[in-house]
């Protein structure tokens, strides 16, 4: 058995499908896309922007996973946050288009909340233990 996320994809091993920000990520790219399909075909550049970057959140986790530094990994980390906080953005911006209902928007905004949270200890995580300098043998 296992989750949705542990059954399908084409590197179900790795190791990034564990950490609980990518399970949030997933979760948020899939939610925004469920959401985005009730838009009016005369939001199409917004759809496509918002899909975008609940997608880019995703993958560029997913890509610096796979680098060997923490400088690079660190560095794709600030872009998928980045790519979160445009998101939440764009969110806010369809509440106040009245284009999601207020329940949505407490979802979805939640979910935002959770993975912000988690992309803060993370990085501050790997930059506290940048700082750390192992003693001499």
């Amino acid at each position: 058995m296992g989750t949705e996320i542990e059954k399908r994809g084409i590197f179900r091993d790795a190791g990034y499908r564990k950490l609980v920000l990518w399970k949030n990520t997933f979760e948020l790219r899939n939610s925004v896309y469920e959401m985005t399909q009730s838009f009016p075909k005369s939001e199409f550049r917004r759809i496509s922007q918002m899909r975008d970057s609940a997608r880019s959140t995703k993958q560029n986790i997913q890509e610096g996973y796979r680098h060997k530094s923490r400088k690079h990994y660190l560095h794709f980390l600030d872009i998928a946050h980045a790519s979160l906080h445009e998101l939440a953005g764009d969110i806010e911006d369809c509440y106040d288009d009245k284009l999601v209902t207020p329940k949505q928007f407490d979802i979805l905004a939640s979910l935002v909340g959770r993975t912000d949270f988690l992309f803060r200890r993370t990085i501050d995580g790997l930059n506290a233990s940048k700082a750390v300098t192992p003693n001499p043998p």
